[in-house]
């Protein structure tokens, strides 16, 4: 399954609680990942945005590198 399907269906499933997701990226400036509550991300199209020290940060979707529920990964690139 494509990461923006499953993003959709975190966001959207009445069945799924999105507070219970994070979402882990690789930045590669800083060359580390980093690990952030689902309901703090936007998504614009093929990017997830974040508000980071006051700036909006766009990132592009094939840098998610795990998706993890309470903890336990779901998925995993």
């Amino acid at each position: 399954m494509y990461i923006g399907e499953i993003l959709n269906k975190i966001r959207w499933d009445k069945h799924l609680k999105p507070e219970e997701y994070t979402i882990v990226y690789f930045d590669r400036i800083a060359e580390k990942t980093y690990e952030v509550p689902f309901l703090s991300m936007g998504r614009e199209g093929n990017f997830f945005t974040l508000e980071i020290d006051g700036m909006k940060t766009s990132i592009p979707l094939h840098r998610i590198r795990q998706i993890r529920r309470k903890g336990k990964v779901m998925w995993e690139y």
